[in-house]
């Protein structure tokens, strides 16, 4: 599958926590891995990692053009707008949003802060905004179906788990 930057897949907010110093330098090349098959594509990547003295190492990175976090930025931008505003929103937002993006970076510097606030000394945390390449035809194929989305969740073990602990408490005793 070539990549079309014209066509942007479905994007998840991930944010992870990282405790201490345990970086084993699995996660890049795992990252790069993925993207090499075009099946993420790295929107935004901001990492904050503090030291145990409180001094910080940020890490700021994209797979995107200027242009195309600009574009990006737009069509977030207009998304928000029209939300918030209708039909008049939509213009500004695009706007807004493509100047927020216009730097390369879709997560601004004041995500940095918040993270350097949120994070205790010796630990580490990050943002990622990772859009799924591989989704884009399966999505195609169901908007030309005609269907549409009820519901878009993850399952996680621990998701299953708590139900599972839902049910077993509401059980009636045997």
């Amino acid at each position: 599958m070539a990549s079309d930057t014209t066509i942007m897949g479905p994007v998840q907010l991930l944010v992870l926590g990282f405790e201490g110093d345990r970086f084993t330098g699995e996660i890049l090349p795992e990252l790069r891995r993925l993207k090499e098959a075009d099946v993420i594509r790295m929107v935004d990547l901001l990492f904050v990692r503090k030291d145990a003295d409180g001094e910080i190492d940020v890490l700021h990175s994209s797979d995107l053009s200027d242009e195309e976090s600009a574009e990006f930025g737009a069509v977030a931008g207009a998304l928000l707008g029209l939300g918030a505003a209708g039909e008049a929103g939509l213009e500004a937002g695009a706007e807004l949003g493509a100047a927020a993006g216009a730097d390369g970076h879709v997560i601004g510097d004041e995500e940095v802060w918040h993270l350097e606030e949120a994070i205790p000394p010796g630990s580490a945390a990050a943002i990622a905004l990772i859009e799924h390449r591989w989704a884009i035809p399966f999505r195609d194929a169901v908007v030309r179906a005609g269907g549409f989305t009820l519901a878009d969740e993850w399952v996680h073990p621990s998701d299953l788990i708590a139900a599972g602990q839902q049910v077993a408490s509401t059980a009636e005793p045997r």
